[in-house]
């Protein structure tokens, strides 16, 4: 059955939705309101969710309630800036800026590669941010939790900048990456502590320390923030306490909605993971966006569907792309749980290999051959499932939708495989188990080569510019990140020469952006030197967590020799 074939998939009953809370309830009709009061000019319905409320909810409502309304639901301007100003604290003001003990201007040490002054000065701006983006959680918080949706968390966090106030999962991976290239240890280690504390308390990582992200988590990478922050510090301690939460981590990912089991051509059974969100309603962040995508559909149920799958799209981090549309000029075909993705599993692959070294070196021996087989064991299925020959790249697999709610195998057809092109499909490269394989990394290295991928400015995400963020032709900084250093990684000359060249061309555009509007931005567009990308369902975002992250991370991989031009 080819993906075109496939019908709207099952719903599948016995689906997990985690509850809201009655102050998610409240500040998702107060967006609506705002909505039809200010109108469509700069409107962000995130902005309403991460309000904090002056009063108990009951007597908040209650003033609410009582505003004047006309017949369309609209309060007058003026009413509602006087409730906003008397009843809540702006989106915001529940985190408190936070002066790091481990920041120092020009840390001993820094970029010991780089050798061009120019370089050096801007890398110093780049490190600087940090100061901007650290942020504690207000007392306030901690006090009376219920009146915020924001999440306590016990130590200081990085946010990635303008609308996100707040730590978000695989973001925080590349801050880390970050941070280590700027000695901010401790900063890092307490991102850490913080996700580990939201994994405790909700059974997984969240995808951002808000009370409305509860119901999905995001890329997981705790364990390769573990496994970095190890190698650089050599804390021991830090290790040991962090095992249990990736043990617990690697069973979230690997039981019942994330589960997938596919019989092989050669009947051999092999077990992936896909992206599942505990959720069927709009996401509150983007309530009112949610329900205008959703109009078209006709009925509850595939309403329920749709939601389902805008949610497990969050959970992926690419949110959104034609990557997990059916009918890629149809937003409302979005079908992110009936797709096995390569980069999950690659990123639960690495989970398993890091977990295998962290109980090795904490001398937990039998921990450490059990997930060693396990990544050998996903090493085959993603080989067996998600590898393409011919295209020299893994492929996201559809699911056949008849049986995608079935505990039972599925059997694997080569239709299945999305035969589109996009960066997720050179992520595995990350990974050592494929990076150091010298014939896979030399055909994966052409495939990608041709692929058409490489442009000007970087590593595009898709080949489809179809107007959402996750393609062509932004460019974003993780993609570029692990494809790069996957190559650099191997052992082929070639592959370093190739990782190296993206590497400046994402450097040249980063601080060509820079130079022009004085900031790190979310995404890029790979088109041209310098330019910003755009797209999406928000205006883009500056600050930037995981953009000053990977900048810094290259400069310290690959330096910068002293004749080698910056600008464009």
């Amino acid at each position: 059955m080819s993906v075109a074939e496939t019908s709207l998939p099952c719903s599948c009953n016995s689906s997990p939705v985690k509850p809201t809370t009655p102050l998610i309830a409240f500040l998702e009709r107060l967006q609506e309101t705002a909505r039809q009061t200010f109108g469509d000019s700069n409107f962000d319905p995130k902005f309403y969710v991460d309000f904090s409320l002056r009063f108990d909810l009951s007597t908040t409502e209650d003033a609410f309630d009582d505003l004047p309304r006309s017949q369309n639901g609209s309060v007058p301007a003026k009413d509602l800036d006087g409730f906003l100003e008397k009843y809540l604290e702006s989106a915001g003001d529940d985190l408190v800026y936070a002066k790091q003990s481990d920041f120092v201007p020009v840390p001993a040490g820094f970029l010991p590669k780089l050798e061009n002054a120019e370089v050096r000065a801007w890398a110093l701006e780049v490190h600087s941010l940090w100061k901007d983006l650290c942020r504690r959680v207000s007392d306030g918080v901690k006090k009376r939790p219920e009146l915020h949706t924001l999440l306590p968390l016990p130590e200081s966090v990085v946010i990635p900048g303008s609308r996100f106030r707040e730590v978000y999962y695989w973001d925080s991976y590349w801050v880390i990456r970050g941070l280590l290239a700027s000695k901010m240890y401790e900063t890092a280690k307490g991102i850490v502590t913080n996700l580990i504390s939201l994994l405790d308390e909700y059974g997984h990582v969240l995808n951002g320390a808000r009370a409305y992200y509860t119901n999905r988590s995001q890329p997981p990478l705790l364990s390769s923030m573990i496994y970095d922050l190890y190698k650089r510090t050599g804390d021991m301690e830090f290790v040991r306490k962090s095992l249990p939460a990736l043990l617990k981590e690697h069973s979230f990912w690997n039981s019942g909605i994330h589960k997938v089991t596919i019989k092989d051509a050669q009947g051999c059974n092999h077990t992936l993971s896909r992206y599942y969100a505990m959720w069927n309603k709009p996401r509150p962040e983007s309530s009112i966006i949610d329900k205008e995508s959703a109009s078209k559909l006709l009925n509850v149920s595939e309403k329920e569907h749709f939601y389902r799958e805008l949610a497990s799209t969050a959970e992926s981090g690419w949110d959104f792309s034609t990557r997990w549309m059916r009918n890629t000029s149809d937003f409302t075909t979005l079908a992110t749980t009936s797709i096995l993705p390569v980069d999950l599993n690659a990123f639960i692959l690495k989970m398993e290999l890091d977990i295998a070294f962290l109980a090795k070196v904490t001398g937990e021996k039998s921990t450490a051959d059990r997930f060693l087989e396990a990544a050998q064991a996903r090493k085959r299925a993603m080989n067996s499932i998600l590898w393409n020959e011919k295209m020299g790249q893994w492929l996201d697999y559809w699911l056949d939708n008849s049986t995608s709610c079935k505990e039972e195998a599925q059997t694997w057809e080569s239709l299945n495989q999305n035969q589109n092109v996009f960066a997720s499909n050179f992520i595995p490269l990350w990974i050592e188990l494929f990076n150091s394989d010298g014939l896979m990394v030399e055909k994966v290295m052409k495939s990608l080569q041709s692929s058409g991928l490489l442009c000007a400015a970087g590593i595009a995400t898709s080949l489809t510019n179809s107007g959402q963020q996750w393609d062509f032709p932004n460019g974003w900084a993780p993609l570029q990140h692990m494809i790069v250093e996957g190559l650099a990684r191997s052992r082929s000359k070639e592959a370093l020469s190739m990782a190296e060249d993206i590497a400046v061309r994402w450097i040249r555009t980063n601080y060509a952006a820079y130079k022009k509007t004085g900031t790190m931005h979310e995404k890029y567009n790979v088109e041209a030197c310098g330019k910003i990308g755009g797209g999406g369902e928000y205006v883009p975002q500056t600050g930037f967590g995981w953009s000053n992250g990977v900048v810094l991370a290259f400069l310290e991989e690959f330096g910068w020799p002293q004749d080698q031009k910056l600008d464009c």
